[in-house]
């Protein structure tokens, strides 16, 4: 919670005492000089902080108290007598309300993102790029070029003014909302969240060049939704781009006004069978993937100043690593058989298009939660589901077959990648979405299951911690440390590279 909108809402629930506690005829100067009190607050508060939706019944109250304790005060008369039930019903609301109030503070509160850890300031800037080569496949106008949007964030010289917005422009939270079947209203307190970059800041001349990290967001997510991972690898000396994959975003907002939303689920249907999801999974994963090797081809033409950039002649383009989230994830690995890309991190992503390549032969590193991890052990061990657990999944034994056959060749890739020097761990009371800035939203996730138990900002220093170890060591010839086994500092990471 921030601090005026804090002491708004005790400044409120002090009101509300008064009023109960104190009799009629001692509460007249006590409620008017609190309630101004509290109406201070709330100018304080807009001017300073912003209003927001959620505090919506707290800004009535406040008014409402002003209004009638400010009546009283003045008028000399004895006020009218308000029947018994009617002051006990009015005062039941008040204690809901301010309740309420609370509650929706506590679940959407205004977080700050984790500082980064390096020394370098973070500067960010973004790229609106078109593939005059693919046409789009996802769109609904059709015939259109495939466009995408591409955020940057690279060390910088010290910055002056303000940090740039977590969110650029406030309207595509209503699209973020209705991704997670919210009303619309849901996040636009996100839009007081700041970053720790500054927009456009001149790059920093401490290195000739720096490595270039290319990062992919899982479905339905955002380029901004990795936003602190790409500025604590741009804190330590990285050029971190992370790609808006049009139209597997819940919202992507382009330089001419258009936003773009998520079509990419028409594409799984719980009416498909099994080799159909699998089929346009790797339709998908596909274009996903040409994403990556086109962005990679505009650095080169940024490079070259060809893409007039601050960035030219400041990448290092014989050192690039990739990484993603979910099915990000499985692009960070697909797109690694670029020979131009290094070295690459899944987090917690099961991979695509598993029979069309041998085995990737460069280092690589799984990230997984520690329930996907669970899951590769069952096929690992030969488990078969019980009649009971399919029917607690909603799932079939011929479906969950065909699955277990996926993850035995995808574990036969894992393997081939550790022979390769790649590594495998989870991290102890993971979720899926604790590897994105989403776990920082709301502190109900974690109690409804969404997020781990691991604390958000605890799950997002582990992950940091160990795709930096792991990029320093193959793009920088430095670090490893972590990748020799079971650190003290992280106790919640397992290393488990051996059981492959």
């Amino acid at each position: 919670m921030r601090v005026f909108e804090l002491l708004l809402l005790l400044s409120n629930i002090g009101l509300f005492a008064l009023t109960v506690l104190l009799k009629k005829g001692r509460r007249k100067i006590p409620v008017f000089v609190v309630s101004g009190t509290a109406t201070l607050l709330l100018i304080i508060h807009w001017t300073a902080e912003g209003y927001r939706v959620q505090l919506l019944f707290l800004y009535c109250i406040t008014i409402m108290y002003l209004a009638i304790s400010g009546y009283r005060y003045l008028n000399k008369r004895s006020p009218q007598k308000i029947p018994r039930i009617v002051s006990g019903s009015i005062y039941a609301a008040i204690a809901v309300l301010l309740v309420v109030t609370a509650g929706l503070m506590y679940a959407f509160p205004v977080f700050k993102l984790p500082e980064p850890t390096g020394n370098f300031k973070v500067g960010t800037q973004t790229f609106h790029l078109v593939d005059t080569n693919r046409e789009e496949i996802f769109g609904v106008a059709g015939h259109s070029k495939r466009e995408l949007m591409v955020q940057v964030w690279y060390p910088a010289q010290a910055g002056t003014g303000q940090y740039a917005p977590f969110i650029p422009n406030p309207s595509i939270l209503r699209y973020m909302a209705a991704n997670y079947g919210l009303p619309e209203f849901t996040f636009q307190h996100l839009k007081y969240v700041s970053s720790h970059a500054y927009a456009d800041a001149e790059i920093s001349p401490a290195q000739t060049s720096y490595p270039l990290i290319l990062a992919n967001p899982g479905n339905g997510s955002s380029r901004l939704l990795h936003t602190s991972h790409a500025e604590n690898l741009a804190s330590h000396g990285y050029i971190v781009a992370v790609i808006d994959h049009t139209y597997n975003t819940f919202a992507t907002e382009f330089p001419d006004g258009r936003i773009t939303t998520s079509t990419t689920d028409d594409l799984f249907s719980p009416d498909h069978d099994y080799p159909t999801e699998r089929g346009n999974r790797d339709k998908l994963g596909k274009v996903l993937t040409d994403d990556v090797a086109f962005v990679l081809d505009q650095f080169e033409l940024i490079q070259s100043g060809q893409i007039p950039s601050q960035l030219q002649g400041r990448i290092d383009l014989g050192h690039v690593g990739v990484f993603g989230h979910s099915i990000g994830g499985a692009t960070a690995y697909d797109a690694s058989y670029d020979p131009r890309i290094a070295v690459g991190i899944d987090l917690d992503g099961g991979l695509y298009r598993l029979r069309e390549k041998e085995g990737l032969q460069k280092p690589f590193l799984f990230i997984n939660s520690e329930s996907y991890f669970e899951q590769l052990t069952m096929v690992m061990d030969n488990r078969v589901y019980t009649d009971a657990e399919l029917n607690r999944m909603g799932s079939t034994r011929e479906w969950e077959d065909q699955v277990t056959a996926d993850k035995k060749v995808e574990l036969e890739r894992m393997r081939e990648t550790v022979e390769a020097g790649g590594q495998v761990l989870y991290i102890d009371n993971a979720e899926h979405l604790n590897f994105a800035d989403v776990q920082f939203i709301s502190p109900t996730f974690k109690l409804l299951g969404i997020t781990g138990k691991i604390v958000p900002e605890r799950a997002n220093s582990v992950i940091n911690a160990y795709m930096l170890d792991f990029f320093d060591m193959y793009l920088k010839n430095k670090g490893g440390i972590l990748m020799k086994g079971a650190d003290s500092r992280f106790p919640e990471v397992k290393l488990v590279t051996s059981q492959f």
